[in-house]
């Protein structure tokens, strides 16, 4: 069978509405950590995590931030508009785009929920310090629209979206956004703006659980990919062929490339920071072999099946990505990636993969078992019995690859 003729049906199960965290637990390293290791579960909690890790290893994070990329906009009429900030179309630079400030112009991709409602081309939002925002839908691109937004004040977009915006809860967490949100549905080391949905697998890593990182010699190591609202895109089609998944983009430091090429154990935290290091799996091999890419990078959904690559380790990979930033001197590499990881794939980079519990029928639960394979149905039956709290704001996983 070909990874495209894969029939989504076999990744399904029952998930009782109950199961579902709406809240973090108040000491977030006390959260349940099922620990899969040569077929066996165990039960732990998160706090306990460096006890299965091995000394002098390393673990990676997903240092993107959480925008508060909801933007509610009351009209003329006294009905309100919401906007949801998807990515920027100009500039595309994700470093520059939320520290602009003066007179600004920036046009972004948006999801706008009452569309219909926005019958003149211009809505205006005035801040409490008298800041007036210039919001111009534009045009239909794709299943979103483009948004001019403009503002003349010494005010970076970062500090307006703090100031109006809220923040993106996934649409299974079925209440309002509360305050506390602002910060638990945010990672301890969150770093890099451009996320509307949090990499949750980081959530649960509090300074406790560093420390007793640091006393294995666990070194750390950042990645910083935005997570798209595709990321919650359910399967609609019957084969996983026929669904186009979401592109993200990713930034990756010289320093992390070399602490990759270091390591002599590679723990992974949440699926985004999987994906990342996988997909530059993929370019350093193509580099490794001489072929031209053009830059950024770009990696397709379906390019890890579809390229062959012969005699290319982990270390060789890295090494070619990080010669290719040396020699254009490029301080970070860049890429967007829509890899999609199914059952037929086998992981690259990873040892392990910390991650929590997703919804049924998705992209997420099909990253799940390329490492667990046909596993993956004891252990989600597992937790369902044994009271783990799923997606977003729940309980974690351990898998060892």
């Amino acid at each position: 069978m070909r990874p495209q003729e894969i029939p989504i049906k076999n990744y399904n199960y029952e998930l009782p509405n109950e199961k579902i965290a709406l809240f973090p637990l108040e000491s977030k390293h006390e959260a349940k950590l099922m620990v899969v290791k040569n077929g066996e579960i165990s039960d732990d909690q998160v706090i306990n995590i460096a006890s299965y890790l091995p000394q002098n290893s390393l673990i990676i994070f997903n240092d993107s931030k959480v925008i508060p990329a909801r933007i509610p906009i009351t009209i003329d009429s006294g009905g309100i508009l919401e906007i949801f900030l998807l990515e920027p179309i100009q500039p595309n630079n994700y470093d520059r785009v939320f520290l602009q400030k003066g007179e600004v112009k920036q046009l972004w991709k948006c999801l706008i929920g009452g569309a219909k409602k926005w019958k003149q081309a211009l809505q205006q939002i005035t801040l409490n310090n008298g800041v007036v925002l210039n919001l111009e839908l534009q045009q239909r691109i794709e299943d979103a629209y483009q948004v001019e937004i403009s503002w003349h004040a010494a005010m970076t977009f970062g500090e307006i979206l703090e100031a109006i915006g809220k923040i993106p809860l996934p649409p299974y967490i079925k209440r309002e956004v509360d305050k506390s949100d602002a910060y638990t549905y945010q990672t301890l080391f969150a770093n890099k703006e451009g996320s509307v949905a949090a990499p949750t697998a980081g959530l649960h890593y509090t300074p406790e659980v560093f420390e007793t990182l640091e006393q294995k010699n666990i070194s750390k190591t950042f990645v910083s990919l935005h997570v798209g609202a595709g990321t919650f895109k359910p399967v609609k089609s019957e084969t996983i062929g026929d669904h186009t998944m979401h592109s993200e983009y990713f930034e990756v430091s010289r320093t992390s490339l070399q602490s990759i090429i270091d390591a002599n154990f590679i723990t992974i935290v949440g699926t985004t920071s999987l994906r990342t290091i996988e997909t530059l799996y993929w370019l350093g091999c193509k580099l490794y072999q001489q072929q031209q890419l053009s830059y950024p990078f770009e990696f397709g959904q379906w390019d890890a099946y579809n390229t062959i690559i012969n005699n290319c380790t982990r270390v060789e990979a890295f090494r070619a990505l990080l010669q290719y930033a040396e020699i254009n001197s490029l301080n970070k590499i860049e890429c967007r990636t829509s890899i999609i990881i199914t059952p037929l794939y086998k992981i690259k980079v990873a040892d392990a993969l910390a991650t929590n519990f997703h919804q049924p029928q998705s992209t997420l639960l099909l990253l799940v078992a390329s490492i667990l394979g046909d596993q993956w149905e004891e252990v989600y039956d597992y937790a369902l019995k044994n009271e783990y709290r799923f997606l977003s704001y729940g309980d974690t996983s351990l898998l060892m690859v």
